[in-house]
């Protein structure tokens, strides 16, 4: 493996970093909502599951007595 001096690694990093399209604050905004009504909504679907599934197994323990 070949030796690479840590000023060479900083400039190439440096370089590479400079390559990066960053994000405008309004995407970063819209992108952070976004997340936060998918998680919403993913945590409505889990909890109606959640109730449904609790309901069909004390109806099925509730057979048995």
């Amino acid at each position: 493996m070949a030796k690479v001096s840590p000023v060479k690694f900083f400039q190439e990093v440096r370089s590479e970093v400079q390559k990066v399209t960053w994000p405008t604050r309004r995407e970063t905004a819209i992108t952070t909502a976004m997340v936060f009504v998918m998680v919403a909504v993913a945590s409505v679907f889990f909890l109606i599951a959640d109730q449904i599934i609790r309901a069909l197994i004390t109806f099925v323990l509730g057979l048995g007595s």
